[in-house]
């Protein structure tokens, strides 16, 4: 949140200098506060576990915040009851007639599939579309992101020769955006994918800028001009047993799939993983939320365009 200085003491410059949000007295005097409204596209199979990972970050903050869990009717849901589902989630036309603070996208087991062989594409592509006039800034997840800069931008996706897998060491590249304050020079993320998005297909976007990335698991953060897309190609908000979940459930399946990296304690899967990325996860969140959202969206939602 923001800090309410005197414009002429000393600190305000150079703590704006260093990126650091402070508020005139004349701005605060003339702030609008209402909740905030969120709607989550919840494409993971495991909904209960994304709702609370998500709800857990987005709490942590002071802001008043009105959720609504989104999901796709055009997609045969087997991992939870119909009933579930009716009783906890809207459908896209229950919502297309209103407009929203915030959109998340999450991420999806479907990376290896091509975008248009996903089959709920068309109608994610109708939310998408939805999201240019109907959202005022959009974070999407992992696959969410790959799907999000496909779409909007026509940045393809490519399969790595190794599965991405674990927790990886990242750096700050853009430190002008305010998405990216507070963050540590070096901040750990868990990725698990088995594509990529590469560095040399974004650059030629004059509105996207890479914001953080990670010599092992490639580009991270991603900004459009403004902060109304957000891309993030890992999963900050991933619970502790997140990774050995997955490492175990492919281990049954008879899959040969390597120890997810800097995770387990000298790389023993019988021993309770080290969590780096927590403090890093609700910053961002907290980030997005403040600078991206709350700071910027109209106080009249019938207003964002």
């Amino acid at each position: 949140m923001p800090i309410k200085i005197p414009e002429k003491l000393p600190a305000f410059d150079t703590l704006k200098n260093e990126n650091i949000f402070v508020m005139t007295e004349n701005r605060a005097i003339h702030q609008d506060i209402r909740p905030l409204e969120i709607v989550i596209l919840n494409l993971m199979p495991d909904k209960i576990a994304t709702e609370t990972q998500l709800l857990r970050l987005l709490s942590n903050t002071p802001l008043q915040i009105n959720i609504v869990l989104l999901r796709m009717i055009s997609h045969d849901h087997k991992n939870v009851s119909e009933k579930y589902l009716q009783t906890f989630y809207q459908s896209f036309p229950e919502i297309v007639h209103r407009k929203f603070d915030g959109l998340i996208i999450t991420g999806a087991p479907v990376e290896t599939l091509n975008f248009e062989e996903v089959d709920y594409w068309e109608e994610l592509k109708e939310v998408m579309e939805w999201s240019k006039t109907n959202v005022f800034s959009s974070l999407h997840i992992c696959w969410g992101s790959q799907a999000g800069l496909y779409f909007h931008y026509g940045i393809n996706k490519y399969k790595v020769s190794k599965k991405i897998f674990g927790v990886f060491q990242h750096t700050v590249v853009e430190n002008n955006s305010p998405l990216v304050r507070g963050f540590d020079d070096l901040f750990w993320v868990p990725h698990s994918r088995h594509t990529e998005i590469k560095r040399e297909d974004i650059e030629p976007i004059k509105d996207l800028f890479i914001l953080a990335e990670s010599k092992e698991a490639g580009v991270y953060l991603i900004e459009k001009k403004g902060g109304r897309q957000v891309f993030v190609t890992g999963h900050p908000e991933y619970d502790p047993e997140n990774l050995k979940r997955e490492y175990h459930r492919d281990i049954k399946k008879g899959m040969d799939v390597d120890i997810p990296v800097h995770y387990f304690p000298q790389d023993d899967p019988m021993k309770d993983p080290v969590v780096r990325w927590r403090s890093h996860a609700y910053l961002l969140f907290n980030n997005w939320l403040n600078y991206c959202v709350y700071q910027e969206t109209p106080y009249k939602l019938e207003n964002i365009q």
